[in-house]
């Protein structure tokens, strides 16, 4: 191979890569040297993961000068490189790393562990590398699944490896209060731990009823700090408010509004486990009604917990929240609508931003700044915070406008609580973020891309909530590989990321994942499906591919027939579609499709308002005629949905038909904010201009529950070529359910016509 073609396995891959002649061979007598006490500790780092990863042990001293045949650690002074770049120069003499700060020449260790190869042997170049972005970050959510110091050390070891620098820690939530307080010991007496958990997806078909919960002393806070910061990651604590604080108020009830109404808990059977009077930890997931009171004594609850978590992390940063408050116990609340009056606010909205404003100049009087989620924009931005954007890219545009801070982190790409292949057969929240789309994320949106404001994208994160994530190895596989593909997106320019490249990277990736005793999905490997309409209209294609190397893709037919696939497939009988993928008689991945075949299958269909990016369906508006069907609830990549927005879709036959019923295939989830919709009617029409309405169903016509429904619009009996269907959204979601306040979603998969 020649240099040109080479690909080093290392991700984030670097910015520059020199080929030249010559070969080194590391052997147990090279030493690591170094020329500045700042670099002494990364040294006993780099000479640990040498002897852990390729039984290199070497002796590690202080030298000015490259040991022979060994590898040479340099603080230098060079204008050419940013503070956290590095060069690493590979020769037949040794190894020298260098850079102008020392988070700059551990990089360079991190690519050096990952060029290794089993027999030592490194082919002689010359790397220049610095990252893109400055902000590379991850949050992990220990507050409604705990995870112990030791395994967070794990992750911290796999972070450096990928080069992500913040470790956002996610501390407080309705579920758990994870850190200790001295001045308030009931956060972690009562707060820590919950009497229940949910089973199965919310709102869940049934209880543990078993005490939940953990906590970190502020001793084992500064050991994880102190540990991240070998690595140069900086740790941002996360204290959530004014919402997500149902531990908090459970432990210290004065803190919420109303102190002496009970807990609230959604209504279904399976979570009435709370028998204690009171407020209690939540052990559902969702949101809640009961949020801080912003009295001055919940104030100075807040600056007395800020005031121990400022001397364990040096963090620049406190993250705040500020995502999905609940405004109805601030509406109902006399104390609050008469503090709106004499602030002069001008709403509930208007009292979030006075709340996360007064938090915000208490952090900033004692030397931090504060990071919120998207939300805190909502009646105006607290004078130096940050943002990070979540629900899309809107908040993160409009706070870089506004000459502020931003952190991109959209649920269309950086959300690894969703599925990461359309047959998930584990416990995920819902969504679909495959590891292409992650590595495909450009973190300054086309709106800032060529404007001054684009400099205020500090970078990217990673988000993990743990809601359906009870243990590690369940952490994993959620993370593993697309924390690299996003720490590609971070670190590597726009110019020198490829996909193709990217994909060849993989497999070493895993091995050295697998070498560390790590779980992490195969669905690179797995078979992938997707479902095309034929372009004259005569129906659909299963289209099945799979990067497993030396495996065949099997079909079997309803009828029980089997072949080995190497086109995609004409879907032309009804009934269970089975594709496995097969090596050397192993079966290594099943995918299985019920198709129903009905007049409008791989017709022409237009859908207005296009659905939500993250739930665009299999092939877009094409998968509401494609003949399948969500058969798994939401984890299914056949739903499209809408937020907030009626739904049009209009389906040409391709000539006039007699038009006996239609199927409208829907969802209701309410845990997750999916609502049946108001009402869906049927038009039709034989020339696409003039339609009549044939049928209507209302709201409250479909049978309610969280479940997947099949709504049957009438024995219709009318000819025609164009079908019209409308869906009225539910509106805003009432008092008491989660995501109270907010507009629904509506969910419609397959649109039958029979």
């Amino acid at each position: 191979m020649s240099a040109a073609q080479q690909t080093l396995p290392v991700i984030p891959y670097p910015q520059e890569v020199v080929y030249g002649k010559g070969i080194l061979t590391l052997s147990n007598k090279a030493t690591i040297g170094y020329n500045n006490p700042q670099l002494a500790g990364m040294a006993e780092l780099l000479k640990m993961g040498l002897g852990n990863g390729q039984s290199l042990l070497l002796q590690v001293i202080k030298s000015q000068q490259a040991p022979e045949n060994g590898i040479s650690l340099q603080l230098i002074s060079d204008p050419t490189l940013q503070e956290e770049g590095y060069r690493l120069v590979v020769s037949s003499n040794g190894i020298l790393i260098s850079g102008n700060t020392a988070a700059g020449v551990f990089y360079g260790t991190q690519t050096l562990l990952q060029m290794m190869t089993p027999d030592k042997k490194l082919q002689a170049l010359s790397i220049k590398d610095e990252p893109r972005f400055s902000y590379r970050g991850m949050m992990l959510d220990v507050a409604r699944h705990f995870q112990p110091v030791s395994y967070v050390k794990q992750l911290l070891d796999q972070l450096a490896m990928l080069k992500i620098n913040r470790f956002h820690w996610h501390l407080t939530e309705d579920q758990g209060w994870r850190i200790e307080i001295k001045k308030y010991p009931k956060l972690t007496e009562k707060g820590a731990w919950r009497n229940g958990t949910i089973v199965g997806h919310h709102p869940g078909t049934g209880n543990t009823n078993e005490r939940y919960g953990g906590f970190y002393t502020q001793e084992e806070v500064k050991e994880v700090v102190q540990y991240a910061a070998a690595r140069f990651i900086t740790v941002i604590p996360e204290i959530e408010m004014p919402g997500h604080s149902g531990a908090a108020i459970a432990a210290y009830p004065w803190l919420s509004c109303f102190p002496n109404e009970a807990t609230i808990v959604p209504h279904h059977p399976s979570l009435q486990t709370m028998r204690e009077a009171g407020k209690q930890v939540q052990e559902s997931w969702g949101v809640y009604e009961d949020v801080y009171v912003p009295s001055e004594q919940t104030f100075q609850f807040l600056q007395d917990v800020i005031d121990e978590i400022i001397p364990l992390f040096p963090s620049p940063y406190i993250h705040i929240g500020g995502d999905e408050c609940p405004k109805e116990s601030w509406k109902r609340s006399e104390f609050c609508q008469q503090l709106i009056k004499e602030k002069g606010l001008k709403d509930e909205h208007g009292l979030q931003s006075y709340f996360i404003s007064r938090m915000e100049q208490y952090i900033n009087s004692k030397g931090k700044k504060i990071i919120g989620w998207d939300e805190i924009l909502e009646g105006g931005l607290a004078p130096n915070a940050t943002v990070m954007s979540w629900r899309g890219e809107n908040g993160g545009i409009e706070a870089a406008q506004q000459h502020h801070d931003v952190i991109m982190t959209p649920t269309s790409n950086c959300y690894f609580d969703y599925s990461q292949t359309k047959n998930e057969d584990s416990l995920v929240i819902g969504g679909f973020l495959p590891l292409e789309q992650v590595y495909g994320y450009e973190p300054v949106p086309e709106a800032l891309s060529d404007k001054p404001e684009a400099k205020y994208v500090l970078g990217t994160q990673a988000n993990v909530w743990t809601e359906y994530i009870p243990n590690n190895r369940k952490l994993e596989y959620m993370l593993y590989p697309r924390l690299a593909a996003l720490a590609e997106v971070a670190w590597t320019e726009k110019k020198a990321k490829n996909w193709h490249r990217f994909q060849s990277q993989i497999p070493s990736f895993l091995q050295r994942l697998d070498k560390a005793g790590i779980h992490y999905s195969k669905a690179f490997y797995e078979l992938s499906a997707e479902i095309k309409p034929i372009p004259s209209g005569a129906g659909v294609v299963w289209h099945l591919d799979s990067k497993q190397p030396d495996a065949n893709i099997v079909v079997t037919t309803p009828s029980g027939s089997k072949k080995i696939y190497t086109t995609p497939v004409p879907i032309n009988a009804t009934g269970k579609w089975v594709a496995s993928l097969e090596q050397r008689g192993k079966i290594l991945s099943t995918i299985k499709q019920d198709f129903e075949l009905h007049k409008a299958v791989g017709k022409t269909v237009a859908v207005h308002p296009l659905p939500a990016r993250k739930y665009s369906g299999n092939n877009g508006a094409n998968g509401l005629v494609n003949g399948a069907s969500s058969n798994n609830g939401l984890i299914s990549a056949e739903w499209l949905g809408w937020e907030g927005k009626d739904m049009e879709a209009t389906i040409d036959l391709g000539e006039v038909q007699t038009i006996n019923q239609v199927v409208l295939h829907t969802m209701e989830a309410q845990g997750s904010w999916i609502y049946r919709p108001a009402e869906i009617s049927i038009s039709t029409s034989n020339d696409g201009v003039q339609y009549q309405k044939v049928t209507m169903v209302k709201g409250d016509a479909i049978p309610g529950g969280n479940d997947l429904r099949k709504v049957v619009l009438g024995t219709l009996g009318t000819e025609a070529r164009f079908v019209k269907i409308y869906v009225k959204h539910f509106g805003i979601i009432p008092t008491g359910m989660p995501g109270a306040g907010h507009s629904a979603w509506i969910f419609v998969d397959e649109i039958a016509v029979y």
